[in-house]
């Protein structure tokens, strides 16, 4: 109960709402009269993780609604997962912030659910930082977490931990950016902007189709600063949402990355992460003239990813929620509901004249597996997940296919011609009647590298296939329903593979 009393009992981000709801007189109600309802504990009704699609190398929680990873942050040796939690059902609602914590990003331990909803505001999406030089008063190495008090309207606060990111307490100026007029209002990525010498905080405007930035020296006051949107109308089909901004090395500078979730204009559909390429001046964001939308993953399923913030070897990491608002509560998961992607290192990389953003699985992947073997004839011999290796001409059409012993097969083209690869999820990829928007026959992502072969990488799980070339500049993501996992790889020659063990 000392958790719950910390998060719920001294949150004072109801009176952010109480202001504007005459039903409350303009005064928040007494601290003892918020009554939330109690979250399931993690460990509560233990389940085996062995649950027929229970993913083994993606990390899920014991049981429960999942979504938008939150807070991510590396402090003392321990990497933080917050994400967006629903301690009480299968599908969206109650919104908190769950939490798991891990010393190599592959192997997750569930922790107590981190900051709970009350009756008054859900608690959305948001990040964390590490307050090095006590900036905002709360103590050296504090970690901060700004998020979304949504209510009446969504607005932004501030909570702070003082035990390495077990418990928070609210800020008693809640919250540090009032919103009384605009619908989506949301997403808080904070960071800091070493030329200009002061804190950025990155919003979505949802609807509006707009990032807004903000500005601040002391993590409490905040400053509007300047608004970014596409003239390309194809980034603008669906709500924007979830943003990261983030600098990269590019040839011989640096070029900033925006990247955006965009629901429901994702490459096939539903949910997807598009990004902008530019110049950040600690005010404005400005991006290239590109060719846009351009896609993180041309899967159907990879959303709403934001980096690790304070990581202690400069990489940009990113993890992303591995399923798609289309049919993201009717997926065929229990206990649980949903999974996080693989984490993945993030750098920019030029294909054309142009800058590509490459994803590629963290080399902490090497820390679960085996050693690699050659098959021949397509035959996988592992108990369960694996990472598989193999090489695709590209100067004729092809196709290749990973089955299991059921009959059941995800078909995956070669496009010469178009120069992309494309996946094809039916029926015939296992269990699909759940939702009519499942079945997508062409998911295809550009091939984005030159040459006569490419070789690709896959990663399969008891419910996914995440398929990368080998600089990661082009990524597939889909998560699969088969009665056993894809152990066959047809239409190819060889094929190297290594065992993947369970994080479990």
């Amino acid at each position: 109960m000392k958790l719950l009393n910390t998060f719920i009992i001294a949150f004072s981000a109801v009176s952010l709402i109480a202001c504007e709801d005459s039903k409350f007189d303009g005064l928040p109600p007494r601290l003892d009269e918020v009554q939330p309802e109690q979250p399931v504990r993690p460990g509560e009704e233990a389940t085996s993780r062995d649950e027929q699609y229970r993913p083994q190398i993606h990390y899920t929680p014991a049981r429960n609604w999942i979504n938008d990873p939150n807070g991510m942050v590396y402090a003392d040796g321990v990497y933080h997962l917050y994400y967006q939690y629903n301690p009480q059902g299968h599908g969206w609602g109650n919104m908190s912030w769950g939490h798991a914590v891990s010393s190599d990003l592959i192997h997750w331990d569930e922790k107590d659910v981190a900051m709970v909803r009350n009756e008054w505001v859900d608690i959305f999406s948001g990040s964390a930082i590490v307050d090095k030089g006590n900036v905002a008063g709360f103590g050296n190495n504090a970690i901060l977490a700004f998020y979304t008090a949504s209510g009446e309207h969504q607005q932004q606060c501030l909570a702070y931990s003082t035990d390495g990111g077990m418990t928070f307490t609210q800020y008693d100026g809640n919250p540090v950016i009032t919103n009384s007029e605009l619908a989506d209002f949301r997403d808080p990525k904070v960071f800091w902007h070493e030329e200009s010498q002061k804190w950025i905080m990155a919003l979505a405007l949802g609807w509006s189709h707009r990032i807004e930035f903000w500005g601040s020296e002391n993590l409490k006051s905040w400053r509007r600063l300047s608004s970014f949107a596409s003239t390309s109308d194809r980034s603008n089909i669906g709500q924007w949402e979830c943003p990261d901004l983030v600098k990269l090395p590019y040839k011989d500078g640096e070029k900033w990355v925006l990247i955006v979730s965009n629901n429901p204009g994702g490459p096939v559909g539903g949910s997807g992460t598009e990004y902008f390429v530019g110049d950040f001046d600690g005010e404005t964001f400005t991006a290239m003239d590109l060719d846009y939308p351009l896609w993180l993953d041309y899967g159907a399923d990879n959303y709403a990813g934001v980096t690790w913030s304070n990581m202690p070897d400069g990489r940009v990491v990113m993890i992303g929620w591995m399923n798609n608002w289309n049919y993201a509560e009717m997926v065929p998961a229990s206990p649980w509901c949903s999974a996080m992607t693989l984490p993945r290192m993030l750098t920019l990389k030029e294909f054309n004249g142009q800058p590509v953003l490459a994803t590629e699985v963290v080399r902490e992947i090497d820390g679960i597996a085996g050693e690699w073997k050659v098959s021949s004839d397509g035959q996988i011999n592992v108990d369960d997940a694996y990472e598989a290796k193999f090489t695709v001409s590209l100067k004729e059409s092809s196709s290749f296919k990973l089955s299991n012993s059921a009959g059941e097969y995800l078909e995956v083209s070669v496009n010469a011609g178009a120069r992309k690869i494309i996946a094809k999820r039916t029926s015939a990829t296992g269990e699909a009647t759940f939702h009519d928007k499942f079945s997508i026959p062409s998911v295809s992502a550009p091939f984005n590298c030159d040459g006569d072969e490419m070789e690709l990488h896959v990663f399969v799980d008891r419910s996914s296939v995440e398929i990368f070339n080998s600089d990661g500049t082009m990524a597939l993501t889909n998560i699969v329903f088969p009665k056993e996992p894809y152990n066959i790889i047809s239409g190819v020659g060889d094929v190297s593979y290594r065992e993947l063990k369970s994080i479990w």
